[in-house]
């Protein structure tokens, strides 16, 4: 369950000598284990202040520019919440395709264009590496909020939140990612930003969406413990987190291989009696059949708080690279 915040209050207010003022956030790779305390500090106090006042004033005249290239509602509206609960202003380009791009106009172009009217630059694209040349481009702070099967960092961060918060620890936990780990920018990131604790990681996917050899070799050289199945049967009972994701139908090529792979694994309550009574299951959603409604109910079902942590985790960032936190 989640843990209570407590009533001791962080400095917020202008720190321009802060590390993060001014800093681009593209990849989980550029946080050390030291960064993930102090975001998940910040983030806690966001937690504390939105409980007590609601919305408040730290980035008034502040704006951000929130570009999407792809289809998005909880990244988008949980950067657009965060902007607007820390009490600064959006320019929500979510339809690219009434925009200037739709003209030609390529991302550098744009990103060039927006900064000249924000002050932080939330980015969504389908090519890997779209957001680091973005940010090589601008001279304002890029968020990276997905770069195709990329990364997903600020996800990332919201999910290794939710299982502090949730369980109050990371080092000792086995964490179960399932589902789509080939195509899945968001347990890429996540098994990157795990492996600075020391977890037991397991992988359930069929053949065909395994996790990609070369991110199983990278942790691999950092010590962490990791285990592939193709069922969930055997990783279940000693499973502390049981991450779910769906089977994306967008990035595949071929419906018929979709349509074999789509239902391999559910979640109901009859498959989660043989899970541990103090654990919890998450998902990134949207979810596609992959996770019963029928189990929503369960006290370990945290994926809905995890979508509100993530609202904390991303006010945390965006306070951070204005130089407010």
């Amino acid at each position: 369950m989640p843990t209570q915040p407590n009533n001791s209050h962080l400095p917020f207010g202008d720190h321009k000598n802060a590390p993060w003022y001014g800093k681009d956030i593209i990849s989980v790779k550029q946080f050390s284990r030291e960064d993930l305390e102090y975001i998940f500090a910040v983030a806690h106090e966001m937690h504390v202040m939105v409980d007590h006042v609601g919305t408040f004033d730290l980035l008034k005249g502040k704006i951000l520019a929130s570009l999407f290239y792809e289809p998005s509602t909880r990244t988008s509206s949980s950067f657009t919440a965060a902007m607007e609960r820390l009490g600064g202003s959006v320019i929500p380009i979510n339809e690219v395709k009434y925009s200037s791009v739709s003209k030609g106009e390529s991302l550098l172009d744009t990103v060039r264009t927006l900064e000249c009217y924000a002050d932080v630059i939330v980015i969504r694209h389908p090519e890997v590496g779209s957001a680091a040349q973005a940010a090589k481009a601008a001279r304002k702070p890029v968020i990276n909020a997905g770069d195709g099967i990329g990364e997903h960092p600020t996800q990332a961060l919201l999910d290794a939140f939710t299982i502090k918060e949730e369980l109050g620890h990371l080092d000792g936990l086995t964490v179960t990612l399932l589902g789509d780990l080939k195509h899945g920018r968001t347990v890429h990131s996540l098994a990157r930003l795990l492996s600075l604790y020391k977890v037991k990681l397991n992988y359930v996917a069929p053949e065909i969406l395994r996790m990609p050899a070369e991110l199983i070799d990278e942790l691999k050289a950092k010590g962490v413990e990791q285990t592939e199945y193709t069922t969930l049967d055997q990783a279940l009972p000693q499973t502390d987190v049981l991450y779910v994701t769906r089977v994306q139908k967008e990035r595949f090529t071929d419906e018929a291989v979709y349509e074999s792979v789509k239902g391999a694994y559910v979640i109901d309550p009859k498959v989660m009696k043989a899970a541990r009574e103090r654990m919890i299951v998450m998902h990134p959603l949207p979810r596609v059949g992959e996770i019963s409604p029928e189990f929503d109910d369960d006290p370990r079902a945290a994926y809905f708080r995890q979508m509100e942590y993530g609202l904390y985790v991303r006010m945390a960032l965006l306070a951070m690279v204005l130089g407010k936190a």
